[in-house]
């Protein structure tokens, strides 16, 4: 006899526990125990059981087992997994359009003219040589190996989601900072987004989209990496001087005056490193993306983990380290020179 027997007894409920007509679903413990050839009692009902949804349904029939309650979580999606595609499909699908743009152009460009082009990019943003010197060596070093198109690929995902990343998450960082009760709203649905373990964000995705579509693996990296340029547009703006914001009052300078001439420009340090915090959260979700279909260096760790090929795992993953560092270096020179104009004003 179940272990919770005499309480469903004591209040009377026994009528309605032997109601249930789901006898014939078993739980995964009793499944297991089936496998194994062992007594699926044993354990379970010695001392004084947690309370669980299984332990709860042995002495009481009526009561849902947790494999029912997984099931109805994902009934429920499925059920709204149509209206949802219908609404977000047109929504999504220039993310796709984008991707694959970004992908064909860079592919399409030969290595002469993308190496030199993306060194002058570099020195532009960062104003190093020694950055500049080490990213040339890079990708003179990926190239050599024959991991170049796989680097490529890798960074145009990059760049296409971390400026999607950017051109929405600083409006609504700004948005958070002028209103209390949007942050309120905004700050745990950010916590959720942070702390999700980055393969669940694509285990919806795969439901609702085909794993051939680009956008598929596009939201699961903006939907990771724009919580930290959120947060920092809207920190920034928050520290920035009251004093400051009052001599801007008195100038008479509007709303829209005020963010653009002094808020933004005092909170930009704090607003790129919310930019680079995104750019190193959107390479280690590219890596997991290849799960689902997005080309890069995550395909070639990927492969050395399916097929055991160990020399490929770990050359993959050293260009991935390299990219991680080329993308940190850069978008932290870039931070430098922002502080230090920021510091001169």
């Amino acid at each position: 006899m179940a272990f919770y027997d005499s309480l469903f007894n004591g209040l009377g409920l026994r009528n309605w526990c032997d109601t249930d007509a789901s006898a014939g679903v078993v739980s995964m413990q009793e499944l297991l125990a089936r496998t194994r050839g062992t007594d699926a009692s044993r354990g379970s009902g010695e001392g004084f059981p947690f309370p669980s949804l299984d332990n709860l349904h042995e002495a009481c029939a009526a009561i849902p087992r947790t494999r029912e309650m997984t099931a109805g979580v994902e009934d429920g999606f499925l059920a709204a997994k149509d209206a949802l595609k219908f609404v977000l499909d047109p929504l999504t699908q220039p993310l796709s359009w984008a991707l694959e743009g970004a992908l064909a152009g860079f592919g399409a460009v030969p290595w002469f003219i993308l190496i030199p082009a993306l060194v002058a990019l570099v020195w532009y943003v960062s104003r190093s040589t020694g950055v500049t010197i080490f990213v040339a060596l890079s990708f003179l070093f990926l190239g050599f190996i024959d991991h170049l198109g796989y680097a490529i690929q890798t960074l145009s995902i990059i760049f296409v989601c971390t400026g999607l990343s950017v051109l929405l998450g600083v409006p609504i960082g700004i948005a958070m900072s002028k209103s209390n009760t949007l942050q309120r709203m905004m700050i745990p649905l950010l916590d959720l987004l942070q702390t999700l373990p980055s393969f669940v964000y694509l285990i919806p995705l795969i439901f609702m989209f085909s794993v051939t579509e680009p956008k598929l693996y596009g939201i699961a990296i903006i939907l990771y990496a724009i919580v930290p340029v959120i947060r920092l547009t809207n920190l920034g703006i928050r520290l920035v001087d009251q004093d400051v914001i009052e001599a801007a009052n008195a100038f008479g300078m509007n709303g829209r005056q005020k963010l653009f001439g002094v808020e933004i420009p005092l909170a930009l340090p704090n607003i790129m490193a919310g930019v680079n915090q995104t750019i190193m959260m959107s390479l280690s979700m590219v890596v997991i993306a290849s799960l689902v279909s997005a080309p890069g260096l995550g395909v070639l760790v990927l492969r050395g983990i399916r097929n055991l090929e160990l020399g490929v795992g770990i050359v993959a993953g050293l260009g991935i380290v390299l990219i991680a560092v080329i993308l940190d270096r850069t978008s932290k020179a870039a931070l430098a020179r922002v502080n230090v104009a920021h510091k001169s004003q």
